[in-house]
């Protein structure tokens, strides 16, 4: 599916950051460089974590071991006992320079910079440290020690997990159109993952820095390392396992039972109406896979559908169809709630399952409006629509029009 065109609220969160690091920049070198050993050695740390930040993967925060080391630089008050004077303007300052740095590799590579990404960064540590940097300052936390102080880390390091995860919804939701509630859910469920690991590893690296110094570093950003290594293996995994299932969903195109990409564009409509009626992140991946596949019943034939066109056989052909394909996908070991979505896509529509409602108009849209002209599509949907009545759900069509709606809208400014 086209993305949506990037919105007034992406251009305001890159334009605040971007003026954020301006004016950074250039505090800093008006008052000069504050503790530069240690400005230095969060530099370089942070350098180290965007140079091995994961490059193509679509992972929540493709820079652990970075975020962790700003978010402590952010929070750092004292360095082996003894005061530090950094303020905020320094701490987006070295935040954005070993960004930059640490990017420039990817860059040559032809990867490219990614902005939202850098965005975020530099408006979520500029949060942290604007909560932090000038209260310690001002000796507001004098009387704060042992786990008091821990306890109060914790607390700002979580506003500034909220702060980020507000963001990186409105981005999405920006340059995509898709409702913001859903976005900001999973990306509150995804702070249990990753994001959890690298507040904790700020809060360690800030504590043990200021008992310690900077020896700590090292020893501290290990675990997360290691957690970056393990996730980066389970991302393969997973990109492994959606290629495997891929491949089976092609399975009746070789054969000749469906047209050539049908399981694919009915698997990216699904997520996209999906997306639009709120689904999570979990029940998204259930209903991409649900619709790769949802044809592979077809294999049982003898003879093939005309067109794979099972929107006009008759119920308790499709049925059969489906029930077959469920069979077909617990085989392959796919998780039990897809071969379900393939089981009930052609139950009475009161009693399926929304992501079974989703496949099945999704699916008849796709096959009423292939090779049909120009007008095939609004045929098409005209046609759910007055099916609505019993064999499709309303909200699902009506879902269905407002993402081919935006798609059109994106295609006509694009043009």
């Amino acid at each position: 599916m086209s993305a949506a065109r990037p919105g007034w609220i992406l251009v305001l969160i890159h334009a605040s950051a971007a003026l954020l690091g301006v004016v950074s920049l250039v505090g800093t070198l008006w008052n000069g460089l504050e503790e530069r050993p240690v400005a230095l050695a969060f530099g370089l740390l942070i350098t180290v974590g965007e140079f091995t930040r994961w490059t193509g993967a679509q992972v929540r925060e493709a820079a652990p071991l970075g975020a962790a080391g700003a978010l402590s630089y952010a929070l750092l008050g004292e360095d082996a006992g003894q005061p530090t004077h950094h303020g905020v303007l320094q701490v987006v300052t070295i935040v954005v320079i070993a960004a930059l740095l640490g990017g420039a590799p990817h860059i040559a590579r032809g990867r490219g910079l990614e902005p939202d990404q850098l965005a975020r960064r530099v408006l979520t540590v500029g949060f942290a440290a604007v909560c932090f940097q000038p209260l310690y300052n001002r000796g507001f936390f004098d009387e704060w020690s042992g786990a008091a102080y821990a306890l109060l880390l914790i607390a700002l390091l979580a506003l500034t997990a909220l702060c980020d995860a507000v963001l990186a919804a409105a981005l999405a939701h920006s340059r995509t159109g898709w409702p913001f509630g859903p976005l900001l859910r999973d990306e509150m469920r995804a702070l249990l993952g990753i994001g959890s690991a690298v507040c904790a590893t700020g809060a360690v690296m800030a504590l043990a820095v200021a008992v310690v110094g900077l020896w700590a570093l090292p020893v501290f950003c290990l675990p997360l390392l290691l957690t970056q290594l393990s996730f980066r293996r389970y991302a393969a995994v997973r990109a492994t396992y959606r290629q495997t299932i891929a491949s089976l969903a092609r399975a009746t195109e070789v054969a000749g039972y469906t047209p050539a990409g049908h399981a694919r564009r009915v698997a990216a409509l699904s997520v996209a109406v999906g997306r639009d009626l709120g689904l999570s992140g979990t029940e998204l991946t259930v209903l991409e896979y649900a619709a790769l596949m949802h044809d592979i019943g077809q294999l049982s034939l003898v003879d093939p559908v005309p067109s794979g066109a099972t929107a006009d056989l008759s119920a308790a052909e499709q049925r059969r169809i489906a029930l077959l394909g469920g069979a077909v996908v617990r085989q392959t070991g796919v998780d039990g709630s897809v071969a379900v979505v393939v089981e009930r896509q052609a139950d009475p529509c009161r009693e399926q399952p929304v992501a079974a409602r989703i496949v099945r108009a999704v699916n008849a849209y796709e096959e009423k409006a292939q090779g049909t002209g120009p007008e095939g599509p609004l045929k098409a949907l005209e046609e759910l629509r007055l099916g609505t009545a019993g064999d499709y759900a309303p909200e699902v069509v009506e879902a269905l029009a407002r993402v081919l709606s935006r798609d059109c809208l994106t295609l006509g400014r694009a043009g």
